[in-house]
């Protein structure tokens, strides 16, 4: 396990959170002990239970009845921070985890998928949707299928806090955890800003490869102000959130057969599909590979960002269930 700067007692604290940030469900000290220990540091469940106490008074957990703690968002954050020198690469290994315990079958329409969760002010959470609407009806999305959640439940990993409504979009990882169940690998190569000219991919102009960041892309661009979602839903013409990814050659059949059962099941995010050994959006691609182009599940929420509305985006958040997903237009 990594070995951190600072006091003994943050590093341990911050250990703690790591394995609560790993964890979909509540963590109780004995299970975290077990964890901690699986990994070399000894500490028991006494010192555990301590260290929560602390998490819990600076809004890093929140306890879930008997269940255990589960982290917040802010306790999210500080993992993020205090492992950034240690965690380059990290968003990869993220996507690669991710799309190995995808179970989701489109011809069943059964499984797990990865969402994104978006924490949105409840007395907001309408007009939100309001501004998303144009990029849900555009296809500037993975899927119009989601899932709502109010305080105190739980979406993926993420429990939403008080005075919030949680706002699950489908990840764009899902495509290829379905990919990976029918034999193909993916490289996962960048996220990026993708430029569109009359509705179709131009080229990307910022990206932040995935094996070079601890921070996931598309949260920050978003943060950064540097798409044009909205307008690209309405005029065809704006900068959206995209990823890019390559595909061995002799996959292409497979590719295509499970890109129309996704398609079936509700589930689209395929923007471009490249030709073998050739650049796709000016992105050169390895000999005997070729490139796909996936639009990033958060461009709704950019909408409602760009709009003015607060968004805390937290990509990859975990997993859910695929009927507990319905339609954005049911909402």
């Amino acid at each position: 396990m990594e070995q951190f700067v600072g006091s003994d007692a943050e590093s341990k604290l911050i250990l703690i959170l790591k394995i609560l940030s790993e964890s979909s469900e509540p963590l109780g000290s004995t299970t975290i002990a077990r964890q901690l220990e699986d990994d070399g540091i000894f500490l028991s469940e006494r010192a555990v239970r301590y260290h929560l106490r602390i998490a819990d008074e600076r809004g890093y957990t929140q306890p879930v009845g008997r269940d255990g703690r589960m982290i917040t968002p802010a306790g999210r954050q500080e993992v993020k921070e205090a492992l950034a020198p240690q965690q380059i690469g990290f968003v990869r290994e993220k996507l690669e985890m991710l799309a190995y315990q995808t179970t989701f079958n489109p011809e069943k329409l059964s499984g797990q998928l990865s969402i994104n969760t978006s924490l949105i002010d409840k007395d907001k959470f309408k007009k939100a949707l309001s501004a998303m609407k144009d990029a849900f009806k555009a296809g500037i999305c993975v899927s119009d299928l989601v899932a709502v959640a109010q305080e105190d439940e739980k979406l993926g990993s993420v429990v939403v806090p008080k005075g919030k409504t949680g706002f699950a979009t489908v990840c764009s990882v899902t495509i290829n955890g379905v990919l990976l169940k029918a034999g193909v690998p993916t490289e996962f190569r960048f996220g990026g800003v993708l430029e569109v000219k009359n509705a179709r991919p131009r080229r990307f102009v910022a990206i932040i490869k995935y094996d070079g960041t601890s921070l996931d892309p598309s949260e920050q661009f978003i943060q950064a102000r540097m798409t044009s979602v909205g307008e690209a839903a309405r005029t065809g013409n704006g900068k959206i959130l995209g990823v890019f990814r390559t595909i061995p050659a002799p996959a292409r059949k497979a590719v295509e057969e499970q890109i129309a059962l996704l398609k079936e099941a509700g589930i689209g995010g395929v923007y471009a599909l490249g030709n073998i050994s050739e650049p796709v959006c000016q992105i050169p691609v390895d000999l005997n590979r070729f490139g796909i182009v996936q639009l990033g599940g958060l461009n709704p929420v950019a909408a409602a960002f760009e709009a003015g509305i607060e968004t805390e985006n937290i990509a990859e958040s975990g997993l859910i269930d695929y009927q507990q997903l319905g339609s954005v237009w049911q909402l």
